[in-house]
């Protein structure tokens, strides 16, 4: 079971049905839920800014993160679950939004958190920042999309399954949900010759004998080659299965200062239509 779970906010204009969405899984797995939110780095503004400037500039984070508490407050009174709220300003300049927020995660069992929308950008994150936490943080994220009709979360679910060792840890990472699920469809995609070596004679068959001493109710489908990228195969087959989550690895590497995440991975995050659980 999830016994701790932090829900990352920002003013994306998502932010309620964020925290109502985190605010059930907590309430189902008895988790506590801390809510956290991250201002922007006053230091990278310091030496081009007066400093009455700066005591404004850091009023306006205040006033945002202010606003974030009452939202997540205000959803969170709905249900009968802990909860703590955290806010952190002032950041030093070597450290990102980024930073912070896998350094935080590194402290729940779950790290949830929004799709960044493309038409409402977050100042210094990046885009695919569901997926560079992930990498980063050592723990598993929930992102949920921010263009998505909310629904419970964790009663259809699809794995994207290669054998490697990122999936593994996200299928790990996703037992508490995929035991109290009500169908779980593991989805091999990949070509005919890449499959012996990670999954032997039969792909998938391994996870799900495995997932089946879980009690999980599993069910496995094994797609060769495709003419559509892995990407597009794993959202089609989720729409077409109706899943209400995804199960997958989240692939990168640190390059400098710099994630770089693999192919699949951002094109997921970029064009997600369901919540995605990933784990590296």
């Amino acid at each position: 079971m999830y016994r701790d779970i932090l829900l990352y906010l920002n003013d994306d204009g998502h932010e309620a049905a964020h925290v109502a969405a985190a605010a059930a899984l907590a309430a189902a797995h008895g988790a506590r839920l801390t809510g956290l939110a991250v201002a922007e780095p006053l230091a990278a503004h310091a030496e081009y800014l007066p400093p009455e400037a700066l005591d404004r500039y850091r009023e306006a984070w205040q006033t945002r993160n202010a606003r974030l508490e009452a939202t997540f407050n205000e959803q969170v009174a709905h249900h009968a679950i802990s909860t703590e709220w955290r806010s952190v300003e002032d950041l030093r300049i070597d450290r990102r939004t980024l930073d912070v927020i896998a350094m935080q995660a590194r402290y729940a069992d779950l790290l949830v958190i929004g799709q960044i929308d493309p038409d409402r950008p977050a100042d210094l994150v990046p885009s695919d920042l569901p997926g560079q936490v992930a990498v980063m943080a050592g723990r598993p994220v929930l992102a949920l999309p921010y263009a998505w009709t909310p629904r419970a979360i964790g009663h259809r679910v699809m794995i994207g399954w290669d054998g490697g060792r990122e999936s593994a840890r996200a299928v790990s990472d996703a037992l508490p949900l995929l035991e109290t699920a009500d169908s779980v469809q593991v989805v091999v995609v990949g070509s005919d010759q890449g499959f012996r070596p990670r999954h032997g004679d039969l792909p998938g068959a391994d996870i799900a004998a495995h997932l089946a001493r879980h009690d999980v109710p599993v069910e496995v489908y094994s797609q060769g080659i495709s003419d559509i990228p892995v990407a597009d195969a794993l959202l089609s087959a989720a729409a077409d299965s109706d899943a209400d989550l995804l199960v997958m690895g989240a692939y990168g590497r640190s390059r400098f200062r710099e994630m770089v995440l693999g192919g699949t991975t951002r094109r997921i995050l970029g064009e997600m239509t369901l919540p995605v659980l990933l784990s590296h």
